[in-house]
């Protein structure tokens, strides 16, 4: 016997109460039942159902009656039509849910309401921005701080929208503020990309750079990868605005390197790609730039791209540093400290596909400059943890012996 998905046996009894309650004899316990099936079935991706369950509740939670109940079923029901599509139908929905929560002197929820609203006005095109002002006034930080969060960082958006970027600006840096408070990442990342894209509007490239950083920091590639590369091509703008462009290049590059890029962020990076140029080995002219105790952050961000690169760029991105590390032999051993660094945290088949990529590379030297390399990144490895150098010198000499290069020493 197969189980059902998670969460029909919740609709199930749901949808069996309501026979248990029919709207002409519990027109009130009906209609709890149809605003708690509604946000089910709107969970389920059900939105049509969900719409019609929370329609009857709106109407058997009479507003003179039930004012606070008519509006939480009423939030609901705006939700779902946002989330179909019907914006103005949603727009309605929320306004009439956020009257509702004032009247009742409920502040929290009709913020949350007026917030929802900010949203549906913005996607039909509508005014948002007083909107999203009342739902900051009302949603305390103290109480909320989240939420209070979230409508600053709409209500900047949406000035930074209207072309007001010095006055989303401090808006938007209270976001950050709050999202940190709240330890909310995901949030803080939206917030952090807004103040940045409102301090180059501004014509501010370097704070914005600082913001986009922020960013990035909060949009882990792996966990948040569209959040990561919109970002990352942010970034990107940023530091070409400020004359960094070797910078800029590899974060164009690292953007379109994301495992998800959406298609506005994506051609919005080749086109600064395509401005500055590139070629395998970007990567060295910004370690030369910078000071040593940034090379294990930036190698980490490189060498996440080139695991998952197509062989080609991937075989092209480790000669590049096999040649670069060789050209700089006065610091060779700290940057094969930070490309193993690097290499130790990925994943064993990417490790594995790393290092057979690096090890086939130096078939382009001869025998002095391989045994050179090998020489470099075996005393690197003397700085590590026993478990981590065992681990690594075992991957290179394996891959080592397997294309026939058995006479370097890992």
């Amino acid at each position: 016997m197969t189980g059902g998905a998670p969460g029909d046996d919740a609709v199930a009894e749901l949808l069996a109460r309501l026979d248990r309650y029919p709207a002409e004899r519990y027109p009130v316990q009906h209609a709890t039942t149809r605003f708690h099936l509604g946000v089910a079935l709107a969970g389920r991706g059900r939105l049509d159902d969900a719409e019609d369950a929370l329609l009857v509740a709106c109407r058997l939670f009479q507003p003179d009656q039930l004012p606070v109940e008519h509006a939480k079923a009423a939030n609901a029901l705006g939700a779902v039509q946002r989330m179909t599509g019907r914006f103005d139908g949603a727009a309605a929905s929320f306004t009439a849910a956020a009257g509702r929560f004032r009247d009742a002197g409920l502040p929290l929820e009709e913020g949350a309401a007026l917030y929802n609203l900010g949203l549906a006005e913005r996607e039909r095109g509508g005014e948002a921005v007083a909107a999203f002002e009342r739902a900051r006034a009302l949603l305390d930080p103290a109480k909320v701080p989240e939420q209070a969060a979230a409508a600053a960082r709409e209500l900047g958006a949406a000035l930074l929208a209207a072309d007001r970027p010095d006055d989303a600006v401090p808006l938007l840096e209270d976001a950050v503020e709050l999202a940190t408070r709240a330890d909310d990442r995901p949030g803080l990342g939206g917030a952090a990309n807004a103040l940045g894209l409102a301090h180059l509007a501004a014509g501010r490239p370097d704070a914005a750079v600082r913001a986009l950083e922020q960013a990035v920091a909060a949009n882990p590639r792996r966990v948040r990868p569209d959040a990561y590369a919109m970002a990352k091509a942010n970034l990107a703008l940023a530091l070409e605005a400020s004359g960094r462009v070797a910078r800029a290049r590899l974060a164009a590059l690292q953007a379109l390197g994301s495992p998800s890029v959406p298609p506005p962020v994506g051609a919005q990076a080749a086109a600064i790609v395509a401005r500055v140029g590139a070629e395998p080995g970007a990567v060295w002219a910004v370690l030369d730039e910078d000071d040593q105790e940034r090379w294990a952050a930036v190698v980490r961000e490189e060498v996440t791209r080139w695991e998952a690169a197509p062989e080609s760029a991937r075989r092209a991105e480790c000669a590049a540093w096999v040649a670069g590390q060789l050209e700089r032999p006065g610091r060779a051993e700290d940057l094969a400290e930070a490309f193993l660094s690097a290499l130790i945290e990925l994943p064993p088949a990417a490790l594995d596909l790393m290092v057979h990529s690096t090890v086939a590379a130096l078939w382009d030297h001869d025998g002095g400059a391989q045994k050179q390399f090998a020489g470099q990144c075996s005393r690197a490895l003397a700085r590590f943890a026993v478990p981590q150098l065992l681990r690594l010198k075992d991957a290179f000499s394996a891959a080592a012996t397997e294309a026939g290069l058995a006479a370097t020493s890992w």
